[in-house]
């Protein structure tokens, strides 16, 4: 399984719209995200004119909006005139029962992982046609690794994505799939296995069938996964995952493991109630 995160497609402005103009009447929230969505791992401090451009909202709509959130704490402004992600949307998102309260719940069992395999354990939810990673843990020694908490991972091509998506609704299914395109990205990240959409819709009725993903990845470098589902009441609400180097990397070593804490996590979510 890939490494490596997968950045929405920038080219100046993520937002898809010409002209740099905000759509027809779309609403000051839905502006104020799509200023805040131009945050990631490589844009971590911008400039106004970075905002406005990344997020297609001219400058002068994009000032007000950075003021207001400024005033709000939901952005900084340095020194040096540049933006940055406010504390404030870090004490509201450690709310979300998705996030911080399936963490809570999780991390004792996940240390124990941690602590056996040495390696990184991950555990993500999916938010719409993607998997948002709410925890990892990673040894100081292991091997190189992107994902960070907080960022996106694709459905198709991730252990936790995988599992994610072989317990999705049909609808979020048939859109990976039909999506699917693996001669663009065949090279660059996936499961070996995967070349085609015959062979995603093969993997997930594997997933379904053995209760969890074992995948190997050789680009950009060799990795093995391991991911099984956790569930709350009969329903799938997140994956967890151990990523290491393909050497030593067994299923047989890794897959009880991993099973056997999705599965603890699983009972303590049940007995914790809503």
């Amino acid at each position: 399984m890939p490494m490596n995160e997968t950045p929405g497609s920038d080219n100046g402005n993520p937002s898809g719209r010409r002209g740099g103009k905000p759509a027809e009447g779309q609403p000051v929230i839905d502006r104020a995200f799509a200023l805040l969505s131009t945050f990631d791992t490589d844009h971590r401090a911008q400039t106004l004119a970075e905002l406005a451009r990344r997020s297609g909202t001219p400058r002068s709509s994009a000032l007000r909006l950075a003021r207001s959130l400024v005033h709000a704490g939901a952005l900084e402004r340095l020194d040096d005139g540049r933006y940055v992600v406010g504390l404030r949307l870090l004490e509201t998102a450690s709310l979300a029962p998705r996030g911080h309260g399936l963490r809570s719940v999780a991390m004792p069992f996940m240390e124990d992982l941690f602590h056996v395999t040495r390696q990184h354990v991950l555990l993500a939810v999916r938010e719409q046609d993607e998997a948002v990673l709410v925890e990892r843990l990673s040894a100081l020694d292991a091997g190189p690794v992107r994902y960070r908490v907080g960022g996106r991972l694709p459905l198709t091509t991730t252990g936790v994505g995988l599992v994610l998506l072989a317990f999705a609704p049909k609808d979020v299914q048939d859109r990976a799939l039909t999506t699917y395109e693996p001669a663009k990205g065949r090279l660059r990240q996936g499961h070996d296995d995967i070349r085609t959409p015959a062979d995603l819709r093969r993997a997930l009725a594997e997933v379904r069938r053995g209760d969890h993903a074992y995948g190997r990845q050789s680009h950009p470098w060799p990795v093995d996964t391991m991911a099984a589902p956790v569930r709350n009441g009969g329903e799938v609400v997140a994956a967890l995952s151990v990523v290491a180097p393909s050497t030593g990397f067994t299923e047989a070593g890794y897959g009880p493991a991993v099973r056997a804490t999705a599965r603890a996590i699983s009972r303590r979510l049940e007995e914790d109630g809503p």
